[in-house]
Parts: C-alpha cells; structure tokens; sequence
C-alpha cells in the first residue's frame, strides 16, 4: 500500500506526529512519500481559471506541482495533515488545495481518485478541530475520493511531547481503528451514496456544460452516459 503524507508545515508537531503514526500503522515506512508546505510548494493560485478553460497543463505553477500530483496519484491513501490556524486549515494547505479545483467533480475529477480512501488529520490546543477537518474532507469529497477518515483532537498542548500520555493513547486507538477498516476496504474500497448521487447530477449537467473543456473531457470518459469512474 502506498501513502502520501502532506504536512502543511515544515515543523514537526503535534498533528505531523499523528499523521505519521498513521501511515506507519498502513504500510512500511519505504512506501510513504511525505510533502512539506510550503518547503515543496509555496505558490498561492493567481484566479487566471486557465485550468478549467484551457488544461490543468496552462496553469503557471503546472510544472512545480506535477511531482504533488504524481505522488498523489501513485497512492493509494493521501493524508492530509493541518493543525488548526484559526478555526481552519494553513494558508500553506489552502493554497495547496486551491490548485487542485480543476479536480472537482464539478469540473474534471481523475478516475483514479474513486479508488482511493484518505485521512484528514489536525490537532489544536484548543477549539477548531471539526472546522479545520471539514476544510480538508471537503475537498477529498469532491475530488471523488469514496472514503475518508477524520483523526482530529483538541491535545490542550502546544507540542507532541507535552500532549499527555492519556490522549496519545486514545489518539493511538482511533488510529488503529481507522488503519482496520483502510486495509480492509484496500481494492475494493465502497462507494457512498452521496458520491453517487452528486456525480450522477454532474452528469446530467455535463451533458450541455458551459465549458467546452470539462464537457468533453467527461463525454470522453463516456460519464454522461452509464460508465462510471468506480466500475
């Protein structure tokens, strides 16, 4: 199994230590690819939409973020880890996210993401967890992504070693429980009803979308029609 882990911060805190925990409890340490933001990728999204009209290729940054997207793509579960900057995710993880809007289902997903599960993962001294979490699963939802996870606590701490060894034990057990049901569902991961639902609307709505790029990348994946990314 391969994971990709992609930390918002370069600092190695509270949240990249339960992301890390997690992608050790999935597979062995060579088959995990990790990314720092904004050390891997710090380019903020410049509004020119050339990726919905013209390619993903024509935006100015494509080039910089391919090897992000390659190692995305080449997984098989993406952790996105954030810790909590007032009530939501880093400017680092937004600008990340941002650039991947051209993979909206609303827009051009990539069949491959309707095989891949992913974990959102946060931690904060205090309150925003859910906001911060919801940032992130978010954009997995409409990436096509079938199943992710949500492993976020409010550690009253300001480091990993100072986060006392009764919530570190609790973090352990959920990640153990969220690590069984990933490898469970690995090749044969279930798709939810409300990503069924929501891209059968695309469908119908493709079918005389607005923007000739989108339109005919999903008559040419035959999604229009009855063919479906997850069959």
């Amino acid at each position: 199994m391969r994971v990709i882990l992609i930390s918002c911060t370069v600092h190695k805190g509270s949240t990249y230590s339960i992301a890390r925990i997690m992608a050790e409890k999935l597979t062995s340490p060579e088959n995990i690819s990790e990314v720092f933001l904004p050390r891997d990728f710090d380019e903020f999204c410049c509004g020119c939409t050339s990726c919905f009209i013209k390619g993903e290729e024509h935006c100015p940054h494509y080039e910089k973020l391919r090897p992000i997207t390659e190692l995305i793509d080449a997984a098989d579960v993406i952790i996105l880890a954030s810790p909590v900057y007032v009530y939501h995710v880093t400017g680092q993880m937004k600008a990340l996210l941002d650039h991947y809007g051209y993979r909206w289902m609303a827009h051009r997903p990539d069949e491959r993401m309707f095989r891949k599960q992913a974990v959102v993962v946060t931690t904060a001294a205090g309150a925003g967890v859910k906001s911060t979490l919801k940032d992130m699963a978010d954009s997995c939802f409409f990436w096509g992504i079938p199943q992710t996870y949500r492993l976020g606590r409010a550690v009253a701490a300001t480091d990993w070693q100072s986060v006392k060894p009764k919530v570190k034990d609790s973090i352990g057990s959920k990640a153990d429980s969220i690590a069984k049901k990933i490898i469970k569902r690995q090749g044969k991961v279930p798709v939810p009803l409300k990503t069924r639902a929501f891209f059968k609307i695309m469908s119908l709505m493709q079918r005389n979308g607005w923007n000739e790029a989108d339109k005919k990348y999903w008559t040419d994946k035959g999604w229009t029609g009855s063919k479906r990314p997850w069959k």
